[in-house]
């Protein structure tokens, strides 16, 4: 299901506030660690770093 978008400002050190909303949905509270990466063309996504760690170990790549 597609939610509605949120804007988001990067400021002038990179770092921008996620609302509330949009961590709950994604199912991170504050304090979460995630991994960020860039998809391209303008796209970046956050990993629960627990889940990515994991999705590596069955993978092999750890």
């Amino acid at each position: 299901m597609i939610r509605e978008p949120a804007e988001i400002v990067v400021d002038e050190t990179g770092g921008v506030q996620l609302p509330l909303g949009l961590l709950a949905e994604a199912g991170l509270d504050p304090g979460s660690r995630v991994l960020a990466f860039s998809d391209g063309d303008g796209r970046l996504v956050l990993r629960r770093a627990e889940d990515a760690i994991r999705d590596l170990l069955e993978q092999g790549h750890l």
